[in-house]
């Protein structure tokens, strides 16, 4: 302003217009300032501050007046190397854009900053200060890096399917999230009502390990509080703490100085707490918290899934385990059980002939032995159909009496030279040997299905003729199916004897032999009383459905509810996957008796729910289909 005044070109009216002009500027500068949303900070070349905007109070929480000609410390310390560097491009450039750092507040907590400033100079050209604008980009940057963990976080929950892998990735990003020395998820042992630590990520990995030791009750403990409350907690010095659980530290190489937990909900259910302890810089804030919180809602549900995912998959490993062991135990029993029954109806054979060379006829006793020597033919069925389901034919019996009568060949040709003149004794018990036990090699063989069939009818006819019911075909001549006939044999038999022991008297089966793109089809329909959709999902499931206890007869073959149709389906099912021809099963359950419990009176006549036979062939019924893709 001197310069004015000495400036004889310069009149006092134009003074007085420039000073006017000039505190107009200060004014418009300071109405400025004072309503500019970003903190101003101007000081000193030796840092004692200058002034501070009221945006600096707000967020900084110093006031001008404290702190005015003084010197204040708001550089966090690990930054202090940072702000020498920076101050030094600052007087290099003259300016600085855009320089990210952090700075502490007066009560504590740090904020992420956007620094833009330049130096002042006086008239000279001397620098004699410097002005800052210290944006506060804190909640930017924290929804930034939160919208980055949380996107890693949901992309983990599809990705990993162990729980603890799981978490594991979890624990670490809670652990950047919130800049934490620990971060921990406990879960709950409902049985047991205590918290467990499932993931502990402090220091190493060993740390982790020590901490996953502990077990404690969920009401004890900063956790245990939030467990019980299912509110978040923040303890911003655990020394003060009176239920803070110091056998934690005291267990483990943890020093909590200050510590955070929210609980993991379900619904109204509270199934675990995540805690971080120690922030690396300031303490715990509401931001903190909420950030948390998102975390724990949004892990709920994947926990919770994961680990009932894993409990039915341990159940199921058991399960199995359990199946094994009944499926050794079922085979060796139905090896073990041919032996007796062959010994038991060689026996009822040979009592048989004594009677007659004796020449006893008595009418009574025949019937007991025909009807003993027809039950043991069905448990031998049994034991021959088990074997087929369990695929797991060791031939036991057949070896160890090979054995047998290999180390006792000598002691037998002794006997066959004392007892009899035939030498063919020993050659017979050693081909009954390998007939009732010895493994059978078995050859594919084309068949043509409608001949096949068609033959079986007319010989099935004398086991049927007991039955009044009508076996309608209809088939054409197709390509050769190639299958081992032992095999058709018991498929044939299977289906055909079902469709006959489940149909009432009075009632109809079809038989459809047809051919489609080269593949031949074989189709049985009976009009019967069908599968509920239960048993029927069993089947398919792999899973064998016999009767309940008090349905097992002593019926003759083909009599009506005599035989137990899901083992037959079954068996034919494992033959489809081994012979490869598809199986497909569509049954409808009688209207009249839709439970497994009801019972059809075996007539068609003698139903109070029919009137006319086509009632009953209306109400229920199953067709299979067989098609066979190995024509050779």
């Amino acid at each position: 302003m001197a310069s004015l005044i000495e400036d004889p070109d310069t009149t006092a009216d134009e003074y007085g217009k420039l000073y006017k002009e000039s505190r107009l500027a200060q004014k418009r500068l300071n109405t400025l300032l004072k309503f500019l949303p970003d903190p101003v900070f101007a000081f000193t070349l030796d840092n004692t501050v200058e002034y501070v905007n009221p945006a600096f109070e707000r967020v900084f929480g110093w006031k001008l007046d404290d702190i005015k000609g003084k010197n204040i410390h708001f550089v966090p310390r690990h930054l202090l190397g940072q702000a020498k560097q920076g101050m030094k491009q600052l007087f290099l450039n003259r300016t600085v854009m855009d320089f990210e750092t952090q700075r502490y507040t007066r009560d504590g907590r740090i904020l992420d900053i956007m620094i833009n400033g330049s130096i002042l100079y006086d008239e000279d050209d001397t620098p004699m200060g410097q002005v800052l604008i210290l944006r506060d980009v804190t909640a930017e940057k924290r929804m930034a890096k939160t919208n980055q963990i949380m996107f890693r976080i949901s992309n983990a929950l599809h990705t990993y399917h162990k729980l603890g892998d799981l978490i594991a990735i979890i624990t670490r990003e809670i652990q950047e999230l919130v800049s934490v020395e620990g971060a921990f998820i406990l879960l709950a042992d409902e049985a047991t009502d205590e918290l467990y630590f499932f993931s502990a990520q402090f220091k190493s990995a060993a740390s982790g390990k020590k901490f996953k030791k502990l077990r404690f009750p969920a009401d004890q403990g900063v956790s245990g509080h939030v467990y019980k409350t299912g509110s978040p907690l923040v303890i911003p010095d655990v020394s003060r703490c009176d239920f803070y659980l110091r056998r934690v530290d005291e267990e483990t190489d943890l020093v909590a100085k200050n510590m955070l937990s929210v609980p993991i909900k379900r619904k109204d259910r509270v199934i675990g707490v995540v805690s971080v302890v120690n922030k690396r810089h300031g303490g715990f804030d509401s931001t903190d918290t909420e950030q948390l919180m998102m975390v724990a809602s949004t892990i709920a549900l994947p926990i919770e899934n994961t680990r009932i995912h894993e409990e039915l998959e341990q159940s199921y490993t058991d399960l199995k385990i359990l199946n094994q062991a009944k499926d050794k135990v079922i085979n060796h029993l139905a090896h073990e059980l041919k032996t007796p029954v062959s010994v038991v109806d060689a026996a009822m054979k040979l009592l048989a002939k004594k009677l007659a060379a004796r020449g006893i006829k008595d009418v009574q006793m025949e019937k007991i032995i025909s009807r003993g020597r027809r039950n043991l033919g069905r448990i031998l069925d049994i034991q021959y159909e088990v074997e087929d389901l369990l695929q797991k034919k060791e031939f036991t019996a057949y070896h160890i009496l090979s054995r047998l009568v290999d180390a006792c060949i000598d002691e037998f040709s002794l006997l066959v030279e004392t007892r009899t003149q035939s030498t063919a004794v020993l050659d017979a018990v050693q081909r009954t040997v390998e007939t009732l036990f010895g493994p059978v090699q078995l050859d594919s063989q084309p068949i043509f299905i409608a001949g096949y069939i068609s033959q079986y009818l007319q010989k099935l006819t004398p086991d049927i003729a007991h039955r009044q019911c009508a076996v309608r075909t209809n088939m054409d001549n197709t390509l050769p199916v190639h299958i081992p006939g032992e095999i058709f044999d018991i498929i044939i038999t299977g289906l055909i004897r079902n469709a006959i022991e489940y149909t009432p008297d009075g009632g109809k089966i079809d038989i459809f032999v047809t051919e489609t793109n080269h593949h031949p089809t074989l189709a049985i329909t009976d009009y019967g009383i069908g599968f509920t959709k239960e048993k029927l999902h069993l089947i398919f499931e792999n899973y064998f459905t016999p009767p309940d206890s008090s349905e097992y007869t002593t019926k003759t073959p083909y009599a009506f509810n005599a035989g137990g149709r899901g083992f037959d389906l079954l068996r034919i099912k494992l033959f489809s996957e081994r012979y490869h021809f598809t199986l497909d099963i569509d049954s409808t359950r009688c209207r009249f008796i839709p439970a497994d419990t009801d019972t059809c009176p075996g007539n068609i006549r003698h139903c109070r729910f029919c009137t006319v036979p086509d009632d009953c062939f209306t109400s229920g019924g199953t067709t299979v289909r067989l098609v066979f893709s190995d024509t050779g």
